[in-house]
């Protein structure tokens, strides 16, 4: 199934990582999660599950009579999504504000900034033609 593109809302999201990270999951499972750290209700998380599901982010099967709910995406194409679409949506498409930020965020790390160097280079190459 090809990625949802339908936004997602900020508690959506929340959602949605967390069932990434602890896939197959009942609402059970999710809405204790959610009861203990933001007092959100299992009703609550039941219709988010469904507005994802019915988004195309979810999808459901029934095991032992309960409903499990798993990721349609991967959380390295969800997260690739949403930066994308920050970028696209509030950026005009353009990275360098992005950039500009990072280079001055306290929350970079020197192995995040190795990392970033390297892919830099990679975008080096592959514009010059040069990538292995």
């Amino acid at each position: 199934m090809a990625p949802a593109r339908e936004p997602l809302g900020h508690f959506e999201l929340e959602v949605l990582q967390y069932l990434a990270d602890h896939q197959p999951a009942t609402v059970r499972q999710v809405a204790t999660h959610f009861a203990s750290t933001s007092g959100q209700a299992r009703t609550t998380i039941l219709t988010v599950m469904e507005r994802l599901r019915a988004k195309g982010y979810l999808k459901r099967r029934k095991i032992d009579n309960l409903q499990h709910y798993a990721t349609t995406v991967t959380k390295t194409d969800l997260l690739q999504q949403i930066v994308g679409d920050f970028v696209h949506d509030v950026l005009g498409g353009s990275v360098s504000p992005f950039v500009a930020y990072l280079s001055q965020s306290p929350l970079l790390s020197e192995e995040e900034a190795r990392k970033l160097h390297a892919l830099l280079k990679r975008i080096e190459s592959r514009e010059h033609g040069t990538e292995p």
